[in-house]
């Protein structure tokens, strides 16, 4: 994910690589195997362990999250990700402005409310800003739209994570999650697909610039 391997590039072989890492050849195997599942790498008899193309990564896997912005992310990467959540999460929150149920309504009003009592500097809040971007995935009904909440709960966990590692949050977040609860209770789909796309803007902008691309774009 650092851009050290390049799509394309071989890894030395098992044995050099479990004695390199200080690992048995077993440990060597299932991680080759994780980072198979994951789509990162890929092994083929006579040729060895390739990393794969980008564009094969599971790109929304916790872990890959987790790795990409344990460093500098690339620019663009940063930006693709929250055009995802944009364009995921404004047309959810418009479906569930006209699917929810007084449960959803009531598990998201719950989650709003420990993301205000606990804030995002702390593991619970942030445990309640993932809940409600559960629940309203939830809310729409579609199976399919709810698959992702894996994704999209891992998305939002790790840029808040990455927005607080040198400094605090610039502003607090929780108004604009209560703008889309708001408009998902009065059953107004077009407010809350804009109040949803609004809440993903602002959350980019709220996110330190990776360090080295900045400088180039500002340069």
């Amino acid at each position: 994910m650092s851009g050290r391997y390049q799509p394309g590039d071989l890894l030395t072989g098992e044995v050099a690589s479990s004695e390199k890492l200080a690992v048995s050849r077993t440990a060597y195997r299932e991680a080759v195997r994780i980072l198979a599942a994951k789509g990162l790498v890929e092994s083929k008899p006579k040729v060895g362990t390739k990393i794969s193309p980008r564009s094969k990564w599971n790109l929304l896997d916790p872990d890959v999250l987790a790795w990409t912005f344990a460093g500098e992310p690339d620019l663009d990467l940063l930006q693709s990700l929250f055009e995802l959540r944009d364009v995921v999460e404004s047309a959810a929150a418009a479906v569930a402005a006209t699917r929810r149920t007084p449960e959803h309504l009531e598990a998201m009003r719950d989650a709003i409310e420990r993301m205000t009592r606990f804030t995002l500097a702390t593991e619970a809040g942030r445990q309640g800003d993932q809940d409600f971007h559960r629940w309203l995935l939830e809310a729409t009904g579609n199976p399919y739209i709810i698959s992702l909440t894996t994704g999209v709960q891992a998305a939002v966990n790790t840029t808040t994570m990455f927005k607080q590692r040198e400094r605090p949050l610039p502003r607090d977040p929780v108004p604009d999650h209560m703008a889309v609860f708001e408009a998902v209770a009065a059953g107004d789909p077009e407010r809350a697909h804009r109040e949803m796309s609004t809440l993903v803007h602002l959350a980019l902008q709220d996110t330190p610039l990776p360090r080295a691309r900045a400088k180039r774009t500002a340069g």
